[in-house]
């Protein structure tokens, strides 16, 4: 039996994610004061009090979630003993959660991913002015249909797979006008149903090239490490080790589409039966079911934390 942590990305947040974790553990407490020292911002307050449309702009809420999944783990290796070399096979985040997941295995700081994903949300936001891009889930189509329907409906516009969650669950992104004309078209390309999404930004598409070049810029200065554990990449779904390439990778991750479900699927084949979502809310966790023989459990509140240091313990 293999074991992997995985990270959530953004939507995951919500006001009051990560109150319980830093009022029940010191450990907590003090990467919750870390991230916004190196900040030079009163994030945990925003976390903790809102408001939510504060919470869920694009450069707080990459940030904050990063800082929840790392409270969890520093809980998890400082006061519970649980380390990552000899408890997990693979780690793996969703987008931003690849932060975090790099952050985790000891290949980023702490400060350095909580000033990354800060610049990493404001140059995504401002890739592209707000109203002109989209993003869009495809229901019950595969990758394959969710291509075909993206050729379809660009007429000349980005529009493109930008999430490939799981079987029957493809998110697009693109310039507004064609993912609108996507959703218009969804069932002729088999998806049960289309659904625009809540987005402020048409996020893992090529109009993030200038988020792209700015994180580019951004990664120049920072010391990349070897993880200790395989770190499984979004844009590859398969591990990489080393340092210069998990740089370009995350440079590549900006515009390229997030493999999830062949992420999960190269888990599975490497003999993961269990994956922790360490962090906020639960939707890797009720992705993760969907994958024969993966059980997903989530580590975001005390309770939870408790029980997986328990289970892992043992």
């Amino acid at each position: 039996m293999s074991i992997a942590f995985i990270f959530p990305g953004q939507g995951s947040q919500a006001v009051g994610m990560g109150a319980a974790l830093a009022e029940a553990y010191p450990a907590a407490k003090a990467v919750f004061s870390e991230v916004d020292e190196a900040l030079g911002q009163n994030l945990s307050k925003l976390m903790w009090e809102g408001p939510e449309a504060d919470l869920t702009l694009t450069e707080n809420a990459q940030p904050a979630l990063m800082a929840v999944s790392l409270a969890a783990m520093r809980v998890l290796s400082e006061t519970k003993g649980v380390k990552l070399e000899g408890s997990v096979s693979y780690v793996a985040g969703h987008s931003l959660g690849e932060y975090s997941a790099l952050a985790a295995t000891g290949a980023l700081s702490l400060a350095d991913t909580a000033r990354l994903l800060k610049t990493r949300g404001q140059a995504m936001q401002q890739a592209v002015p707000v109203g002109e891009g989209a993003m869009a889930a495809l229901l019950g189509a595969d990758l394959d249909q969710a291509r075909e329907l993206a050729k379809a409906a660009s007429k000349g516009e980005v529009c493109e797979a930008a999430n490939d969650n799981a079987p029957g669950q493809v998110v697009i992104s693109g310039a507004k006008a064609a993912i609108e004309r996507a959703v218009a078209m969804a069932s002729e390309y088999g998806a049960r149903r289309a659904v625009l999404l809540p987005v402020s930004a048409p996020f893992h598409c090529a109009l993030m090239q200038p988020a792209a070049d700015a994180m580019a810029e951004a990664l120049v200065g920072v010391e990349i490490k070897t993880p200790v554990v395989p770190v499984v990449a979004n844009v590859l779904a398969e591990p990489i080790a080393d340092p210069e390439a998990i740089g370009a990778r995350l440079v590549e991750q900006v515009t390229g589409m997030v493999r999830w479900r062949e992420t999960m699927h190269f888990l599975a084949d490497n003999g993961v039966s269990i994956a922790y979502e360490v962090g906020a809310g639960r939707v890797l966790t009720g992705i993760s079911r969907r994958f024969d023989g993966i059980d997903g459990r989530s580590v975001g509140t005390p309770d939870e934390l408790e029980a997986a240091a328990a289970a892992l313990a043992g």
